[in-house]
């Protein structure tokens, strides 16, 4: 989208604080407006960093910088969001800058035993009978495999 939404984050402050760097475009204009209809936060305009770590569109002639790539996040979640920062020296073979999140993510239970692995008597196995059942078994389910050897 090219969205330039600035520092300043007067009339959206619901969608961005005034972190941000540079002028408003008519796209950032655009991105605001989405962001507040639907209830999410521009995380790049939440926190403080220099402006190279915001910066996510650099012209080789190092004259020309933008902050116009954003990672949006849902206004209920914003909280979850640590920090938001552009990664200036991954290679990534563009003229355009990483953006990482740091997210925290916490999980409730759900009130059940949720143990997904069984648990076997591996005693029985010492009784002969046991044994060679369990070994029948474990030939006849894996023999498809022995074809596939290298």
């Amino acid at each position: 989208m090219n969205a330039k939404v600035g520092s300043s984050n007067i009339p959206f402050e619901r969608a961005m604080e005034n972190h941000g760097y540079g002028t408003m475009n008519e796209n950032g204009e655009g991105l605001t407006e989405l962001s507040s209809t639907n209830n999410y936060v521009i995380g790049g305009t939440i926190f403080p960093h220099r402006n190279i770590h915001k910066l996510t569109w650099c012209i080789p002639n190092q004259r020309d910088k933008n902050q116009i790539d954003h990672i949006m996040i849902h206004r209920m979640w914003k909280r979850s969001l640590l920090d938001v920062k552009v990664k200036t020296g991954a290679d990534v073979g563009s003229d355009q800058h990483l953006i990482t999140a740091d997210i925290k993510s916490k999980h409730m239970a759900n009130g059940k035993n949720t143990r997904s692995w069984k648990q076997f008597d591996i005693e029985k196995l010492k009784e002969n009978n046991v044994r060679k059942e369990y070994t029948t078994l474990m030939r006849n389910k894996y023999r498809p495999l022995d074809k596939h050897k290298l």
